[in-house]
């Protein structure tokens, strides 16, 4: 497990009611799984529609689960944007 900070933008922040939170996770997917738990309501949504960088680097298509996090490493999870 590795300890990461989850940022979270635009219609993401608002669902989530707060900019960032830590959490302690192996891949993608485990940290995503580890929000849901934590904010089951719209934000649960919304993630659906995410896309997401890690440390910087786009996911893209790759499965969440094959998607490894690093010890102080970021998650933003950003929402479409109008016009963007």
């Amino acid at each position: 497990m590795a300890k990461v900070t989850v940022r979270y933008w635009a219609a993401a922040k608002a669902a989530a009611g707060v900019a960032e939170e830590p959490y302690d996770a192996g891949t993608l997917a485990d940290a995503l799984s580890a929000v849901r738990a934590k904010h089951p309501g719209e934000l649960t949504r919304v993630l659906q529609r995410c896309s997401f960088l890690i440390d910087g680097d786009p996911v893209g298509t790759r499965g969440h689960e094959t998607v490894r996090l690093t010890e102080g490493g970021t998650v933003e999870v950003l929402p479409p944007f109008a016009g963007g």
